[in-house]
């Protein structure tokens, strides 16, 4: 039996995504791993299943392209904003999240930041703000929690640092239990941004939503920046404004490059 399926992007971040609000669906790690993979399978960063809720319009699951499920991801939340359709709330392993259907992508209310230690989760206490570590040349991070954890450094020029070495070295170093995903970012004026982003258990990726908005965060909390920047990644750009009532909403466009149908059994 088949199993119909959307290939959607949001910035060139690229997801399987399943709607299983009426039949539900169950996958393995092998799946999702088989699915994802670009040279066999679909082919996918993410792979996301929709489905029903008892606390939300809807819920959202996600697996990185190495099988891991994760907590939050920005980009899907607009896919999955677009595909429930007019204003939404979904629940996600890192809370709930509300979005607004554009009529290209979404407007989404990603909740509030978190900055504690052991809110990231760091291996021990230390100051998120003005983390007293380094890799090599990639030195005082912030740390920020938008539903998943990251790491930003702030460098003269993003796309100069070998993010592909250094970003699994980060992302699996002790200090981080839950691994990290890794943001370097450029400051270009008071209202831009450009990021770069090694994703946990997916690499260099083209675009990360909740990347953006954990770099706006931490550019904001430097004083580097005002509460409403545009975040360039090399995908495209992001709009992310940090609210009074200390939530984060992002916007940004969401697309559909193709439906299908699979047949799950072969990817057992």
């Amino acid at each position: 039996m088949t199993r119909p399926f959307l290939k959607m992007h949001g910035l060139g971040n690229d997801f399987v995504v399943f709607d299983a609000r009426r039949d539900p669906l169950s996958l393995t790690v092998a799946q999702v791993r088989a699915i994802a993979d670009r040279h066999t399978g679909v082919g996918c960063d993410q792979l996301i299943v929709i489905e029903r809720s008892d606390r939300a319009d809807a819920r959202m699951r996600i697996w990185n392209a190495d099988g891991g499920e994760v907590e939050a991801c920005g980009n899907a939340s607009r896919c999955v904003a677009q595909v429930i359709g007019a204003n939404a709330v979904i629940e996600t392993a890192g809370g709930q999240i509300e979005g607004t259907a554009t009529s290209d992508g979404a407007s989404i209310d990603m909740g509030a930041p978190r900055f504690g230690w052991d809110e990231i989760p760091l291996a021990y206490a230390m100051d998120t703000l003005h983390m007293p570590v380094g890799w090599e040349t990639l030195e005082n991070p912030v740390a920020v929690n938008v539903g998943n954890p990251h790491v930003v450094f702030f460098v003269p020029d993003a796309d100069a640092v070998d993010l592909e070495r250094l970003g699994p070295i980060i992302e699996h170093d002790p200090l981080f239990p839950a691994r990290i995903n890794v943001n370097v970012a450029s400051i270009v004026s008071r209202e831009h941004i450009r990021l770069r982003v090694w994703e946990r258990g997916v690499g260099l990726t083209r675009a990360c939503g909740t990347g953006a908005c954990a770099t706006a965060i931490a550019a904001m909390r430097r004083g580097l920046v005002g509460r409403d920047v545009t975040v360039t990644l090399p995908g495209g750009d992001l709009s992310i404004a940090w609210r009074d009532d200390n939530h984060i909403v992002m916007t940004g466009p969401a697309t559909t490059a193709f439906t299908g149908e699979i047949d799950l059994e072969a990817y057992a």
